[in-house]
């Protein structure tokens, strides 16, 4: 498949090369990832800011920086986020600050006229007993996992600003779901960060201490499917290549596995040969998540790296940023 990052149609609305574009959260794994995807593109004017001189939950700020900036185009891509431990116990945290940067960044975004927002959400918006895979139809047709819904509600809440915002305003304000992700960047919190990333470090630790046992939460049976964030990256551009893309999308691979199954690979990337157990009496989460990427598909683009490929990259990118201190444990 040709590789349109490097080949947008540069049509009315579409991105182009020469467009000022605001990257919040730059500094996140899926900034990061952003950041190297567009520059790579031939993008050269890129926004950025860090949370010390913008903070996107307070309005008045993030619509004074448009206001002077005058981006092109906005790529949400900030977010407070967090795994299951951690949207279980800092729900209204999750719920605030997420509610805030999507309504502050949406409508800021259509005061001071900029052409095309990009919005990142999650595959935790679809219901909790969705139809596997999850199409982008089935967005509030039942309950959500209760375990996330405080962050999916803020973002499905970002969504929708997008949709409506599009609707009434006639403004290309979209939005992209992403499935679950990892890669370089990745936080390797021992409690709040995401399942890759912590037992990309809970097999590394018991490696290096020659532990005889890694106990992975839950009983390993739930589903999952995962994308490398280089990735997305590129899907998210191959987007705003596209002069007319759906209100929102579904960003996957399309394939999952079993968390058993996962904790398995990673254990050999990692090179961990002791015991793996399962504790039952943590939360599992929903039974099972995949994403139904016909549509992205539909619009010339599919993911290049394997799961494999991508943990041996990740443990790799993880090695070194232990050894010079740069790790995030956030």
């Amino acid at each position: 498949m040709v590789d349109t990052c490097r080949s947008f149609p540069f049509n009315y609305m579409a991105f182009s090369t020469s467009d000022r574009v605001f990257v919040t959260g730059h500094r996140g794994m899926v900034g990061g990832a952003l950041m190297r995807a567009l520059k790579d593109a031939g993008a050269n004017d890129l926004l950025t800011t860090t949370r010390s001189e913008l903070d996107l939950s307070r309005q008045q700020d993030v619509e004074d920086y448009l206001s002077t900036h005058r981006p092109d185009t906005v790529i949400v891509a900030a977010a407070k986020v967090g795994g299951i431990h951690a949207n279980n116990t800092y729900p209204a945290d999750f719920i605030y600050e997420n509610l805030m940067i999507a309504a502050n960044l949406v409508h800021g975004s259509y005061k001071a006229g900029v052409k095309r927002v990009l919005f990142l959400g999650s595959s935790c918006i679809y219901p909790r007993e969705a139809p596997q895979p999850m199409t982008e139809d089935c967005l509030l047709t039942s309950p959500l996992e209760k375990t996330n819904e405080a962050y999916a509600i803020a973002k499905i809440a970002g969504l929708k600003l997008c949709q409506h915002y599009r609707a009434q305003h006639g403004v290309l304000y979209h939005s992209a779901m992403p499935t679950n992700l990892y890669g370089p960047g990745d936080n390797y919190h021992p409690e709040n960060s995401h399942v890759i990333p912590a037992l990309i470090r809970r097999f590394h630790e018991a490696k290096v201490n020659a532990a005889p046992e890694v106990v992975v939460w839950g009983t390993g049976r739930p589903c999952r499917e995962f994308l490398h964030v280089d990735d997305l990256a590129k899907g998210c551009l191959h987007l705003l290549g596209t002069e007319n893309p759906p209100d929102w999308v579904n960003i996957g691979s399309g394939e999952d596995q079993s968390i058993g199954e996962l904790a398995a690979l990673i254990a050999e990337v990692v090179g961990y040969q002791g015991k793996l157990s399962f504790d039952t009496s943590k939360p599992d989460g929903t039974p099972r998540k995949l994403m139904d990427v016909r549509r992205m598909k539909a619009l010339g683009w599919a993911p290049k790296i394997g799961l494999r490929e991508g943990l041996t990259g990740a443990y790799a990118d993880f090695e070194k940023s232990l050894a010079s201190g740069t790790a995030r444990a956030a």
